[in-house]
């Protein structure tokens, strides 16, 4: 047993920190108050330090694109094939990624990881935490969301190819979604009788959890008009979608509060690198947020980093995104965009044991870390 006394919780539920201890038992919280018996426990003392949840990424590329490998080594992209459903994250992910270490002494303790923008459908995101020899053994939860993207980088990678307008991107998706549902729907008519299946297909069969709406589609756009066509799109055809760097989202505000899907922002820090990055900002989040929509703050690593996650969300402080609002949308939002709610995000009975304990803020670069917990063990 591991006791955390004495700390100030920000739980990442309750707007207001409050004062309490932390008892750890085989990975998993299993008591949160005030002078809790810690008898036989090894102790945290925590007394004048901030308890934060882990903190949690809902998008980036840790493991695919490793560090230092430059693009001959990259794992995130395949370059043969714009429609690519049938890839999974978890076939490429390298636990020995030295971002991997780097996150996790930075306090991200969880996030998802996968496929580029690179293909109309890229494959299959895994949620993960940052300790490990074998992927496997640190998945928190496989296939999370099936990738798609829209916008510049479809185009520019297939211009000479299959793909040189926005249309023939939105094309390719409606049609790869149709003809999957009637895969889908022969292989239900044909029941029990091998003898009436449909010839196996992949990448329709990759894509039934989609229709079936058990993972949800993980939509790139940056710019406007590509985050309504997404929109436009999983009504049009009923699927469940996450809605990913939502770049000129303070644009179409109403839009996106009426469509309520989760948004993911960013990667905000940086230059702006192509046309539809020009109108990022980082008040972006913090419009979102006040709006009411369900706003988690990414990275995109390695765009920016994994470890600078809190520091993004100290910059959308700065930029005017209530504090709160920031916290959640480094640990619970992210942890609900990609369906590990249930484990992580926030401090709770029940949840895993993945905690930070700070010396201040996690939006205040002055500010140390002085303990990181995965799992109730101290990295």
């Amino acid at each position: 047993m591991l006791c955390i006394k004495n700390g100030i919780i920000h739980n990442a539920i309750s707007k207001e920190a409050f004062v309490a201890d932390i008892m750890i038992e085989d990975g998993k919280i299993v008591k949160i108050g005030a002078g809790l018996n810690a008898d036989g426990a090894e102790i945290i003392d925590a007394t004048d330090l901030h308890v934060y949840p882990g903190f949690v990424e809902a998008h980036c590329h840790i493991g695919l694109d490793g560090y230092g490998i430059g693009y001959e080594g990259h794992d995130y992209n395949e370059m043969n094939d714009p429609v690519a459903p049938h890839l999974r994250a978890i076939d490429a992910i390298n636990p020995f990624d030295p971002c991997m270490r780097m996150a996790a002494e930075a306090g991200v303790t969880s996030f998802a990881t996968g496929p580029g923008s690179a293909n109309i459908l890229g494959g299959t995101f895994a949620a993960i935490k940052p300790v490990g020899t074998c992927a496997d053994d640190m998945i928190v939860k496989n296939d999370v969301a099936m990738k798609c993207a829209f916008g510049e980088n479809p185009k520019r990678c297939y211009q000479n190819k299959s793909i040189s307008s926005r249309m023939t991107s939105a094309a390719n998706l409606r049609n790869a979604l149709k003809k999957a549902a009637l895969y889908k729907a022969k292989v239900e008519a044909a029941g029990d009788d091998v003898s009436k299946l449909p010839a196996y297909d992949e990448k329709s069969a990759a894509l039934i959890p989609v229709l079936n709406k058990e993972m949800p589609l993980k939509a790139h756009a940056h710019q406007a008009n590509d985050i309504l066509s997404f929109v436009r799109i999983a009504k049009e055809l009923d699927v469940e979608m996450t809605l990913e760097h939502v770049t000129e989202g303070h644009m179409i505000v109403k839009e996106l509060v009426n469509a309520g899907y989760p948004l993911a922002v960013g990667p905000t820090f940086g230059h702006a690198s192509k046309f539809e990055l020009q109108n990022k900002t980082w008040e972006t989040p913090g419009i979102l947020a006040k709006a009411g929509c369900q706003v988690s703050i990414i990275t995109d690593a390695p765009v920016t980093p994994l470890h600078y996650l809190p520091l993004c969300a100290g910059l959308a402080v700065k930029a005017g995104m209530d504090e709160f609002d920031a916290l959640q949308a480094i640990t619970i939002n992210p942890a609900k965009h990609i369906g590990i709610a249930d484990r992580v995000g926030s401090l709770e009975e029940g949840k895993d044991a993945d905690i930070v304990i700070m010396a201040g803020s996690p939006f205040d670069v002055d500010s140390k870390i002085k303990c990181v917990l995965i799992d109730g063990k101290a990295i």
